[in-house]
Order: structure tokens, then sequence, then C-alpha cells
């Protein structure tokens, strides 16, 4: 059998060009991040710019979905949204409790109007 054949190869794609690269900035990441202040003025704008790419990445999904998503309508999308920061704001900011009740009330939504 050959080592770089088949199934082999793949798993040897995946290392090197999927794993790899990834871990290479996760170390960095942490040998820098060591010396940061956590309440420090460069972590405040870290924060804020991963919470407005997040919040502009919910707002397309809800005002200009693709796929399945786009079957549902506006006024929908946008309860869902509403009842998942209720979830997380209930669930003392449990991301996981907004996003399952945002996704079950798109799924019951859905079942409501009779889509599928």
């Amino acid at each position: 059998m050959n080592l770089f054949g088949g199934e082999w190869n793949a798993v040897l794609v995946v290392l090197l060009v999927g794993f790899l690269p990834n871990e290479v900035w996760r170390v960095l990441g942490v040998v820098i991040g060591r010396g940061l202040d956590e309440n420090g003025a460069v972590m405040r704008w870290v924060r804020a710019v991963a919470t407005a790419l997040l919040a502009a990445v919910v707002a397309r999904l809800v005002l200009t979905p693709s796929g399945a998503l786009a079957a549902l309508p506006l006024w929908l999308r946008l309860g869902a949204l509403v009842v998942g920061i209720g979830g997380f704001v209930l669930s003392r900011r449990s991301v996981l409790v907004g996003v399952l009740a945002a996704q079950a009330t798109l799924i019951g939504g859905a079942w409501w109007l009779g889509l599928r």
C-alpha cells in the first residue's frame, strides 16, 4: 500500500493546508497575548471590532438572507432575533441559550407557516 496514496494523501493535505497554518497563529496569539492587559485599550478595541463584526453578520443574515432562511418572512427573522437576544439576557449572557431560543423560534415559525 502506498503511504501517500488514497486516504493518506487526503489526511496529509488536511494537516498541511488546514491545521498547521491555523495552529501557528494560535500559538503566536497565546505567546503575544500573555503580556496584554485584559482591560487595556488594545483589548477593548479588539472586543469592539469582534462585536461589530458579529453584529454585521447577524444583520446580514436577518436582512439579506440566502438559502432556506430567505424563504422565511422578515417579521419572523426579526422576531427570532428579538427572542434570541431576550434568551441571552434572561440567561445571564449565555450565548448558547440565545442561539437555541432564536433557532427554536425560526423552526417553530417555519412549521407554523407550513414551510418545509
